[in-house]
């Protein structure tokens, strides 16, 4: 998802795209539709053929793709994030005989190469790289962990106890709920972050009334309760998301928490540090007055301090899931096309 914050508000829109990564007239710039249609496989040590090697930064193909979007916007551009991305490396196949061919279409995707040309003396070879393993028993009590196969975070649900899988192993992760009780109660997880916020005074809930313009009389004892981002931890498209996050962050729920796992949940598919990059983001959205400060946002720095994922409860509707305090609801449909149901 791609958010740019410009003069009349904050643009969004969803991007699925590739750029060639071996900087190379004789290929093409992009695999097109194909990463989207056509079934993957991934790339073993088994695998036959010469595998070319990157060698073109992923920085600069963001530019080119920052580039070609940001024409369509109107100047200036304040701010930009992109939000959940994933990124991957994708191998399309061809051969050469005479002309490099598509070995999909078996069709020549270009006229007659050099003389010279010799497809070995490109950087490559047979892949050097295999599949890593992590094993998933919990690391506490030694059960067997679960998760969705999109999921983020890992659940034991027998020492009741979450982790987080990184290069390095798996992370015990904190968490909690908003108890309720119903049948038709479904939990979503949401990333809770304390940050400090540079240029503006934005560190209790006093602070947003202010910060946000609410339609509130600021009380007594507003000044002593926190401010925290609430960031989804679940996926949905930029235009939800963009909605969703800025009403949790306005609704700053103040009811109690318990360190329990609820039974019923939404995996965890957006990870923390994504949440993290859009701190900046969800506060140009509910910030006022917007003019005014998004032409400071380049200077505002935003460090996180602590995090803690919090399952809130949602009721269950026929086609949709709604908040019965906060005025938020999440289609089911969103939620399904972002991969989450």
């Amino acid at each position: 998802m791609l958010f740019s914050c410009v003069i009349d508000g904050i643009r969004n829109r969803y991007i699925d795209m590739s750029h060639q990564a071996v900087d190379s007239r004789f290929f093409p710039t992009s695999v097109g539709l194909r990463s989207q249609a056509l079934k993957l496989k991934f790339v073993t040590l088994e695998t036959k053929g010469h595998f070319l090697k990157p060698d073109f930064p992923i920085k600069q193909v963001m530019k080119i793709f920052e580039s070609r979007f940001n024409t369509e916007l109107p100047d200036p551009i304040f701010h930009q994030d992109y939000i959940g991305e994933t990124l991957s490396i994708i191998y399309s196949p061809f051969y050469v005989d005479k002309k490099i061919y598509d070995a999909i279409l078996n069709h020549p995707i270009n006229e007659d190469l050099p003389e010279d040309f010799d497809v070995s003396q490109l950087a490559g070879g047979v892949p050097d790289w295999k599949i890593e393993f992590l094993s998933t028993l919990c690391p506490d009590c030694g059960w067997n962990l679960e998760g969705e196969r999109n999921s983020l975070v890992l659940v034991c649900k027998n020492c009741e106890s979450l982790w987080r899988p990184d290069k390095k192993g798996l992370n015990k992760l904190n968490f909690a709920q908003i108890p309720m009780k119903g049948d038709d109660i479904v939990y979503f997880p949401f990333w809770r972050i304390k940050a400090d916020i540079s240029c503006i005074q934005l560190d209790t809930y006093a602070d947003l009334i202010k910060v946000a313009n609410l339609p509130k009389v600021v009380q007594e004892g507003w000044d002593q309760i926190d401010f925290h981002f609430w960031i989804m931890a679940f996926k949905v498209r930029p235009q939800k998301f963009l909605r969703i996050a800025t009403n949790m962050n306005l609704s700053q729920p103040q009811e109690e928490i318990v360190p329990e796992l609820p039974k019923k949940n939404i995996p965890v598919t957006l990870s923390l540090p994504e949440a993290v990059s859009s701190l900046k983001l969800i506060l140009a959205n509910f910030i006022r007055p917007k003019k005014a400060v998004f032409p400071l946002l380049k200077d505002i720095a935003i460090t996180p301090k602590s995090c803690l994922l919090v399952y809130v409860p949602f009721k269950e509707k026929h086609h949709e899931f709604v908040h019965p305090s906060y005025p938020i609801s999440i289609s089911k449909n969103h939620l399904a096309l972002a991969g989450n149901l």
